[in-house]
């Protein structure tokens, strides 16, 4: 049995810090040349052993069975099976585990924490095949975001959740003054409640980067986790599962504190699992239908949601038109659009804007912004790249309907990726449309689509895309304008639609980037999410103080 807090305490430490702080910091290295020299050549070896196998699990409930449903956009065979448990067995599983767990203290489930986190670092690369092959993720951004930027975000809910549990005094003695009588004596003491189990439902697109955060606020504070990935996403999730039970076996706990629940698309299982009422948290990544879902009907548990929605451009004024091209251009195109923060629609006066270099109309700046777009992809390996490839059949029909209503800038074309000439590749559509209207680019239109609306001014721009987020939800805002009083009113109205915005991104920053222990992803200040992992009662709600007193 092995006390894994000593190991950790230093990082959970710069955690808090950084938590506290805002400033940049991460303990896991994002360029995979940091890494040990062999470490990519073992990393590749694992995931090719996984394919066409079964994925076993010792002790997991319901070994007999199996389902899969994954396949990769790249074309790349899979044929890998898990696990088929049903919602009953996991949890019974789950609902045994928890006394052992929620006795634990916080510094022993700290630990335990950052030593699965710790083991999955160590797994980077065999998780970025992963990530890459169920997702289609180009490789560097299933490295980034499946392995250190995704444990960057369960560390950062570690610390909230370690930070919470240890705000309380250990055992004290209460004394309360009578005047001549003797003083009241009280010894008191606090224990820490788990909430109950908790279901963690997957994306299809991020499945650790946007699962870690939930799953670890669960664990270090006492509740056991059923992870249930996405039913075309599941290895991911498989990979940090099996790293999970294998420290909790090494730290003497039942390893039954996470378990995988596998389904498949024709017979699901995540409504019959989170109406159970020993369920007492959900978390849930996904589309905006089953989300709601979620919200209206699970009254008996906390509810976490992150639905995505429409997020928008203002284009008031530039300095640097060639950045402001450059920089969204990559933006829009990043993985096919397939990002909760990819913009969609980006508002421009129908009079033009001013630049640096003088008046520019609006067919110039959109006809501008489509050829960015089509240089920056022009060479098909560098657009593999940017673009990854799409695996939905969603996805691809959105993007063929996505030029009804409007007049088409941009084509999209297929590129072909020489290392996997089957993958599923397209740039995105661009199409000109006019703030009338609405029907056409006031929903989302996840994937490689934009849209270049043309308004009133920057006042009518400003109000359409608060009534994107407040009646779609949406994550971020970017505007721009070398106007003092334009910025103070775009963020004032940036904060009325609670939507995170950034202002005249030029550089290397690009919006579709959230940077863990200080910036604050979904504000849950609108229909995108109904909650931030920096709000306190992400942290909070999954537990409660109960106290004990004792006359001294």
């Amino acid at each position: 049995m092995t006390d894994f807090y000593p190991r950790h305490q230093a990082t959970l430490e710069r955690a808090l810090e950084a938590i506290s702080t805002r400033r940049y910091w991460s303990p896991y290295p994002e360029s995979p040349r940091s890494y040990p020299e062999e470490m990519p050549t073992q990393g590749d070896a694992a995931f090719e052993a996984r394919r066409g196998r079964s994925f076993e699990f010792d002790g997991h409930p319901g070994q007999g069975t199996t389902a899969g449903d994954e396949s990769s956009p790249y074309g790349l065979a899979l044929a890998i099976t898990y696990p088929q448990v049903t919602p009953a067995e996991l949890l019974d599983a789950a609902a045994t585990a928890l006394p052992g767990w929620s006795a634990a203290s916080p510094q022993q489930r700290a630990g335990i924490c950052l030593e699965i986190l710790h083991r999955l670092s160590r797994r980077s690369f065999e998780m970025a095949h992963a990530v890459m092959q169920t997702t289609g993720q180009a490789f560097l951004m299933a490295f980034q975001a499946g392995g250190p930027h995704a444990l960057d975000r369960g560390l950062e809910a570690v610390a909230y959740g370690y930070r919470e549990l240890t705000r309380l005094p250990g055992p004290m003695r209460w004394e309360k003054p009578q005047g001549k009588r003797d003083p009241l004596l009280v010894d008191k003491h606090w224990r820490i409640r788990p909430r109950g189990v908790a279901v963690a439902i997957g994306v299809s697109t991020f499945p650790t980067w946007n699962g870690y955060p939930g799953i670890f606020a669960s664990l270090v504070t006492g509740n056991p986790v059923i992870v249930k990935p996405h039913p075309a996403t599941v290895l991911p999730l498989a990979l940090f599962v099996e790293t999970a039970r294998a420290v909790l076996t090494d730290a003497g706990h039942e390893p039954n504190v996470v378990t995988l629940a596998v389904d498949t698309a024709a017979e699901p299982i995540a409504k019959e699992l989170v109406m159970d009422r020993r369920v007492g948290i959900v978390d849930y990544t996904g589309g905006p239908e089953f989300g709601t879902w979620l919200e209206d009907n699970v009254r008996h548990a906390l509810v976490f949601t992150e639905k995505a929605g429409v997020n928008s451009v203002v284009v008031d004024s530039t300095d640097d038109l060639k950045g402001l091209y450059r920089n969204l251009s990559v933006s829009m195109s990043l993985f096919s659009g397939q990002m909760c923060t990819t913009p969609q629609n980006v508002f421009v006066p129908a009079g033009g804007i001013e630049t640096g270099d003088g008046h520019l109309s609006f067919d110039d700046f959109a006809t501008g912004l489509a050829a960015a777009i089509e240089g920056l992809l022009s060479d098909d390996g560098r657009a593999g790249d940017l673009l990854g490839a799409i695996k939905a059949e969603g996805t691809l029909r959105r993007l063929d309907r996505s030029g009804d209503g409007g007049t088409t800038l941009l084509e999209p074309r297929t590129v072909t990726n020489p290392t996997f000439p089957d993958a599923v590749i397209r740039t995105p559509r661009l199409v000109r449309v006019d703030a009338a209207d609405q029907a056409v680019y006031m929903r989302e239109m996840f994937g490689p689509v934009g849209y270049v609306v043309a308004t009133e001014g920057t006042a009518e721009s400003l109000e359409l895309a608060g009534t994107a987020a407040r009646d779609h939800g949406a994550i971020t805002w970017l505007v721009y304008t070398t106007d003092d009083e334009v910025r103070a009113r775009a963020e004032d109205a940036a904060v009325d639609a609670g939507v995170a915005v950034a202002f005249n991104l030029t550089g290397g920053l690009f919006v579709n980037q959230t940077a863990a222990f200080s910036d604050f992803h979904v504000t849950g200040a609108n229909p995108a999410g109904n909650a931030s992992l920096t709000d306190p009662a992400f942290v909070a709600g999954r537990f409660r103080v109960v106290g004990v007193r004792t006359p001294a």
